[in-house]
């Protein structure tokens, strides 16, 4: 029996905010595109609401130090994956909807996206049990558009060589791990074309901030919120 059934369909439809998540493997530029995103947002007087996963609440943010933290002993896979929907649980419930009540734009820097491509294409745990936990832990609450911002492990391995602090626990996996996991993300955006927005992240920091904003406003005229 899928564990998600007795949830609501219609449960998102009820809410007037917008809800964007921004998606790709580490060093892909999210943050500064997310940066560029809000200063658009704020010139417009759009109000908004910015949240990171894992993280965004009391709880989640210990589970965010507890995941990213280098630790001596090994994290079991299931263990990581269900830290990360705990505190996306936590995060949805405390935060995302509210904020979406009240019409808010909300964007995610990574959201369960982020969980099918790391904990299921990269470790390998069964990706319907992914979707049905993710289903569960968000209450179905979906992406009204997700930003996949693509870079290959060239790229990816370029930029990491240029960060001047000592990386994370996710940060620092091997070659391999990342291959998955960005596979596993464009495999996402090709099932869920409608919703994602496969951005190439080679581009110039202002071309790609003008082409996420161009989509954006796509959505936002299709919603009649602008005109």
């Amino acid at each position: 029996m899928e564990i998600y059934k007795n949830l609501k369909p219609d449960y998102q439809s009820q809410m007037d905010g917008t809800l964007i998540s921004f998606e790709g493997i580490d060093f892909c530029g999210k943050s500064i595109q997310i940066e560029q995103l809000i200063a658009k947002l704020t010139a417009k007087n759009i109000s908004y609401l910015l949240v990171r996963e894992p993280g965004g609440t009391t709880i989640a943010e210990k589970i965010r130090e507890t995941l990213l933290t280098k630790a001596q002993e090994n994290v079991n896979p299931i263990t990581e994956y269900l830290l990360f929907s705990a505190a996306r649980a936590q995060l949805v419930e405390q935060k995302i909807i509210p904020a979406l009540q009240d019409g808010n734009v909300v964007i995610c820097d990574r959201y369960y996206d982020s969980s099918t491509a790391y904990q299921g294409h990269g470790r390998g745990i069964d990706l319907e049990i992914i979707r049905q936990i993710n289903y569960f832990a968000t209450k179905g609450i979906t992406p009204h558009l997700t930003f996949l911002i693509d870079i290959d492990l060239e790229e990816m391995e370029r930029r990491k060589m240029l960060i001047r602090r000592e990386l994370d626990r996710m940060e620092s996996q091997q070659r391999p791990f990342f291959e998955k996991v960005r596979l596993g993300f464009l495999q996402i955006a090709q099932q869920e074309s409608e919703r994602f927005c496969i951005i190439d992240g080679s581009k110039s920091i202002e071309t790609i901030a003008i082409e996420i904003w161009q989509r954006f406003l796509k959505l936002m005229n299709k919603k009649n919120i602008l005109t």
